[in-house]
């Protein structure tokens, strides 16, 4: 049997027969102790977890009895984020949980063949929070409706919930490399080479938007006073909300769909075939409901028929056009199997000589440009004009924002590159190139953690501007203005540093 993955929304009713099993699958898993592998929290656990915010938010108190320390060993804290096996954890761990909630849906004398929803927040008229979860009843009247949760506080901080599609996009379905760098050029599709990587770093471009973007809007923070945040804010209570299983199952499809282009390749290196187990790491594992272990690699799940020998967890999505309009990404020129441009063929331009601040107004920074790098960027942009060696390396370049700290990690904020310092960023839509949503950046703040607080590093394509920028005679400068504009008021303690603004090019 495969299972089939079908959108939320367009299942016919708000209480579908599929979102009312799943429901009570939720409820199910909901009332097994925190210490049970396939309980609710458990499993949120092998996400992430952080026990002043749990117990802070109601999901842990002091009459649990913890899970062993081997079990903690084993299954907590393990989500690849940061890491080029973003994609590919998180497909393990999604598979694992729809197996436990059809195995409740089946012994509540459901059906066989349940699989989990999806949220695709890109179709026409989707975006909105699918209504099961918005509402604290179940659908006959009566209360304790589990796919509910009060900290989820959408894009205004008062429990509207919506995806905001004017900062959310799907961009990176547009890039032809899954891997990319870590030293300032572009962080790939998948994101960038490493080990096993739970914390700070460049997220991939897929991993940032629309990953990081959903979990941000969705969650938030309550615009009142204390400013209570929501559970798809953080990576250590993202899985205690059931809407997050929906959105990772649209992330799964975005993969699934970035696949169809026959030019668009998983990769091949063993390093990421084989999982950070194979150089003696953790490995991928998650609880399946029969006692057992799903352990799983990369490589194994590459195909959704196979999954690795798990053929009887085969599953597939009803549609796989990214909004669900049923137009599939177009193949794109350029040699099969490329390998990624590595540090030699990324070089700084310039960057700022001060941190910049994140808070309530906007911050403004300038980038001094070395004029040898400068006159190089004007060169390579005017070859992939002309089309000259625009197939082999095209020109890019990449403004990043390095060792971005802060204790919010739904502060969302708007970069824009080239104003003038009496131009309004409202009226010059054209200067802007990209929003942010530090998702994970509290953790990565932390000197206690394993990556000692180096933060988070965002990596923005820049080229189109500074392209314009150029053909306007306007490069010719020794600084490129950069100005920092909050999506919405941010309350004090929930501000940004960024440690440097800088500009790389990547190219011949």
């Amino acid at each position: 049997m495969t299972f089939i993955r079908r959108n939320v929304w367009d299942l016919g009713d708000d209480w579908a027969d599929e979102v009312l099993w799943y429901a009570r699958g939720v409820e199910a898993m909901k009332a097994r102790p925190l210490a049970d592998p396939t309980s609710w929290r458990f499993y949120a656990g092998i996400h992430g977890f952080e026990q002043a915010r749990w117990v802070r938010l109601g999901a842990l108190t002091a009459a649990d009895v913890p899970p062993s320390q081997e079990l903690l060993l084993k299954f907590w804290v393990q989500c690849q984020h940061a890491s080029w096996y973003f994609l590919p954890w998180h497909r393990g761990y999604l598979l694992a949980f729809e197996a436990n909630i059809r195995a409740a849906v089946m012994n509540l004398g459901g059906p066989a063949d349940w699989a989990l929803p999806y949220w695709n927040y890109f179709k026409a008229n989707q975006n909105g929070l699918p209504p099961a979860f918005g509402s604290p009843d179940w659908p006959d009247g009566t209360g304790d409706n589990p796919l509910f949760t009060e900290f989820r506080f959408g894009p205004n901080g008062d429990g509207d919930v919506f995806v905001p599609l004017q900062f959310v996009d799907q961009d990176a379905l547009g890039d032809v490399q899954y891997t990319g760098v870590s030293n300032g050029g572009t962080t790939g599709f998948g994101g960038v080479d490493t080990g096993f990587h739970h914390g700070g770093g460049p997220h991939g471009r897929l991993e940032s938007q629309p990953h990081d973007q959903v979990h941000g809007w969705v969650g938030r923070f309550d615009a009142q006073p204390p400013n209570e945040d929501g559970l798809m804010s953080f990576p250590s209570t993202a899985g205690l909300d059931p809407i997050f299983w929906l959105h990772h199952a649209n992330i799964d499809r975005l993969w699934a769909s970035w696949l169809t282009v026959s030019t668009h390749l998983n990769p091949s290196d063993p390093e990421w075939l084989l999982g950070p187990a194979n150089n003696g790491e953790r490995g991928f594992c998650a609880p399946m409901p029969d006692d057992s272990t799903l352990t799983y690699t990369p490589e194994g799940m590459m195909d959704l028929e196979d999954l690795g020998g798990h053929e009887d967890l085969a599953y597939e999505y009803d549609d796989l056009s990214p909004d669900g309009g049923g137009a599939m990404p177009e193949d794109q020129p350029g040699p099969e199997g490329v390998a990624v441009p590595r540090a030699a063929n990324v070089e700084l331009v310039g960057a700022n000589d001060e941190s910049v601040q994140v808070g309530g107004d906007e911050s403004r920074t300038r980038v001094r440009l070395d004029a040898d790098a400068r006159r190089r960027v004007s060169d390579g942009l005017a070859a992939k004009d002309s089309g000259a060696e625009a197939v082999a390396a095209p020109e890019q370049v990449l403004l990043n924002l390095e060792n971005v700290r802060g204790q919010s990690d739904a502060s969302a904020f708007s970069v824009y590159v080239g104003l003038g310092d009496d131009e309004d960023p409202a009226e010059h839509p054209e200067a802007l190139v990209g929003t942010i949503m530090p998702f994970g950046v509290s953790q990565a703040s932390d000197l206690k953690d394993e990556h000692a607080g180096q933060g988070l590093r965002f990596v923005l394509d820049v080229t189109d501007v500074v392209d314009r920028l150029r053909r306007e005679g306007r490069l010719d400068i020794d600084e490129i203005p950069v100005r920092i504009v909050p999506a919405f008021p941010l309350p004090d303690d929930k501000g940004l540093n960024i440690g440097r603004v800088s500009v790389f090019r990547q190219g011949r």
